[in-house]
C-alpha cells in the first residue's frame, strides 16, 4: 500500500483497486464461474428477500453459490479460485490491514445476480463495538479483525446497482438510522463504487456499513467474496461446530460440567447463537445463566454426529 491508498483506506474504510486480474485471467476465472452455473450451483431464494421491507431494495430472489465450495471445485476450475485466495496484490494490502498472520474465515461466496435482483439492506457499523470485526488504529498501524476481498469479473457501471457503501462508517460512534439501512432515505451517506472487470475491492466488512442496491445492468453481476479475518478473530465457517465445548475441548473434561460451567469452554467464535454462553451474577452473588427471558436454559447441546466432529477437527473418529 502507499500513501494514498493507507489514507483513503483509513478515511473510508474500504479500497478498490483497479485492473489487477488481465483478460486471460478474468476468462479463466469465468470459465470456472460458468461451471458452477451450468451444474446448478447457483441458490435463488424469494423475491425481495434481504430488502427488509425496502422500496429502494426490493427486486427479484437473490442469486448466490450458497452450497458450493468454490476452493474444491474439480480440476482444472478451482485453480483460477485458488489463486485469487492468496494473490500478490491481496496479500501485501491484507498484511497492512489485518497484521500478519490473517487467514481465510469463510467463503468465496459467488454474487450472480441478473438484472431485477434484489437489493440487500445495509449492514455491518461502527456502533455498537464488534470485538471480531472491529477496525482499530494504532499509531500509524490500522488493524481490521474483519476483511472482505471483492474480485469482480464483470463491470458494474455507476447508477447501474451491486455493492455499496457508507464512507467513514467504520469510526461512526452513533446507531444506524433505518433510513440508511433501508437506503430510503440515506441522505447521500450510501454510495455505489463503480468497478471495471478485474478491478479488486477491499472493504472492513462488518465494522464498515454496506449493502447491494438491486442489479439493474443487462448483463450478470459476477463477483467473488472471500472472508478473511485477522489471525485471532472468528467470524463464522467451521467455527460454530469446532466451537462446540465437547469438541474444542475433550469430551471427559465438559462431562457432568453444570450449565454455568459450561458455558465458559466454548471456543472462539463470533457466530455462535446460544445463551448457554451468557453468565450474570445474581443479587445474592450466584453465578447463572443470564438468559432474555430469565428462566432455566435447557443444558442440552446438540452436537454434530462423530464423522462430522472427526471431519471438522480433521482427525479420525473414536469407534
Amino acid at each position: 500500500m502507499d500513501a494514498k491508498e493507507r489514507y483513503f483506506w483509513d478515511l473510508t474504510g474500504y479500497l478498490v483497486v483497479r485492473g489487477v486480474l488481465s483478460k486471460p485471467e478474468i476468462d479463466e476465472v469465468n470459465r470456472a464461474l460458468d461451471h458452477v452455473i451450468a451444474t446448478g450451483g447457483i441458490n435463488t431464494d424469494s423475491d425481495n428477500r434481504g430488502a427488509r421491507g425496502s422500496e429502494s431494495l426490493k427486486g427479484s430472489g437473490p442469486r448466490w453459490a450458497w452450497n458450493t465450495n468454490l476452493l474444491d471445485l474439480p480440476k482444472p476450475y478451482c485453480d483460477p479460485i485458488r489463486k485469487l485466495l492468496v494473490h500478490p496484490q491481496v496479500v501485501s494490502r491484507v498484511n497492512e490491514m489485518c497484521g500478519v498472520g490473517w487467514r481465510m474465515d469463510h467463503g468465496p461466496q459467488f454474487n450472480n445476480a441478473v438484472k431485477g435482483t434484489v437489493g440487500l439492506t445495509m449492514h455491518g457499523k461502527g456502533e455498537p463495538h464488534n470485538e471480531a470485526v472491529a477496525f482499530n488504529r494504532q499509531g500509524d498501524t490500522t488493524y481490521c479483525g474483519g476483511l472482505t476481498v471483492t474480485w469482480n469479473l464483470a463491470d458494474s457501471p455507476a447508477g447501474g446497482g451491486g455493492f455499496v457503501v457508507s464512507p467513514g462508517s467504520h469510526k461512526s460512534r452513533y446507531p444506524m438510522p433505518d433510513g440508511v439501512m433501508t437506503c430510503d432515505d440515506d441522505g447521500g451517506s450510501v454510495v455505489q463504487p463503480e468497478f471495471v472487470a478485474g478491478d479488486v475491492a477491499f472493504f472492513m466488512d462488518g465494522a464498515q456499513t454496506h449493502g447491494t442496491h438491486p442489479w439493474l445492468n443487462d448483463h450478470e453481476r459476477r463477483s467473488l467474496l472471500f472472508k478473511y479475518a485477522s489471525r485471532t478473530s472468528t467470524r463464522s465457517g467451521p467455527s460454530r461446530e469446532v466451537s462446540l465445548p465437547d469438541v474444542y475441548w475433550d469430551d471427559s473434561v465438559c462431562q457432568d460440567m453444570t450449565p454455568e460451567q459450561k458455558a465458559v469452554m466454548y471456543g472462539p467464535g463470533s457466530s455462535i447463537h446460544t445463551p448457554n454462553m451468557w453468565l450474570t451474577v445474581g443479587e445474592e452473588g450466584e453465578v447463572k445463566l443470564d438468559t432474555p427471558d430469565g428462566k432455566p436454559v435447557d443444558s442440552t447441546i446438540s452436537y454434530p454426529p462423530e464423522e462430522g466432529r472427526a471431519m471438522v477437527l480433521g482427525r479420525q473418529a473414536e469407534a
